[in-house]
């Protein structure tokens, strides 16, 4: 028998995967390398983790890295659900083309001149009424919200153009508020677009270094700063065993979601099921 050519598509399909993921699986081999120099392999070993584990400033930037990304992350869903509402369902108002070109300008805009934009606004605040007296925790949160809920808003604004109205409607119909309506009837079936923009938040304020490194201050360093720092001073293995966490974290979190998401689409074609058969 002769054995069958791969296709094109195959092929390429292959050298695409090993581009992404050959050097993250190389990473995740050199973190266990017992030699300081990470480009020589010298024999197996967990000892950067363990001083990963004892390195405060590390550890210190993950939970200031964390608690940022969750806050921003969570204020930029409520803002960027908003606008996206006010953008697809108030169709005629004065400023409208204004408010969309305002809330989609950073996903344009270089986040060099967002960071600069930003830093002289706290400054000339802290000038002018005295607030924020420092940079720093604050300073970042309101930075990422501001270009984080560009992002929110478009992938929640694809979600509501693609909804039946009909069913708001009938809502609206037998009674129910708008407001009840939209707690009840739209959010619910908006939920995983509201969840997708929450993790897309999440993961672009934990891994922003250039907007972060003009907002914040002394006390409020986060991760991506700190690695970028010890990289500009050469490569520390503990940087590889970090890497590695964070992709054991993120796979994790995939796979769960994942299973997640199927288990309820599961559900929900049995309960189709049921309805149809309790039709018939």
């Amino acid at each position: 028998m002769t054995m069958r050519k791969p296709s094109f598509t195959t092929v390429m399909l292959i050298v695409g995967l090993l581009f992404l993921y050959l050097p993250m699986v190389v990473l995740v081999i050199y973190s266990f390398n017992a030699s300081r120099l990470v480009t020589v392999w010298a024999g197996f070993s967990t000892r950067w983790y363990l001083e990963l584990f004892r390195d405060q400033q590390i550890l210190s930037a993950v939970w200031t890295s964390l608690r940022i990304a969750f806050f921003s992350a969570s204020m930029a869903v409520c803002l960027g659900t908003l606008a996206a509402f006010v953008m697809v369902r108030f169709t005629r108002f004065r400023g409208k083309t204004a408010l969309s070109s305002m809330v989609t300008a950073p996903l344009v805009m270089p986040e060099v001149i967002t960071g600069l934009s930003l830093l002289l606004l706290f400054v000339h605040m802290a000038q002018t009424i005295g607030w924020p007296a420092d940079r720093g925790m604050v300073t970042i949160w309101i930075a990422h919200t501001t270009f984080c809920s560009a992002y929110v808003a478009v992938v929640v604004a694809s979600r509501l153009r693609e909804l039946d109205l009909s069913i708001e409607e009938a809502a609206m119909d037998l009674g129910s508020r708008p407001v009840r309506t939209f707690f009840q009837i739209t959010l619910p079936m908006i939920a995983p677009a509201v969840a997708a923009g929450w993790l897309l938040a999440f993961t672009l304020s934990l891994d922003d270094l250039v907007i972060a490194s003009f907002v914040s201050g002394p006390g409020a360093t986060t991760l991506p700063m700190v690695v970028f720092s010890s990289v500009r001073l050469g490569v520390s293995p503990k940087i590889n065993a970090l890497a590695t966490l964070i992709i054991l974290a993120v796979s994790l979190a995939t796979f769960i979601t994942w299973y997640l998401m199927r288990r309820s689409e599961a559900k929900r074609r049995q309960a189709m099921l049921q309805d149809m058969t309790t039709g018939r």
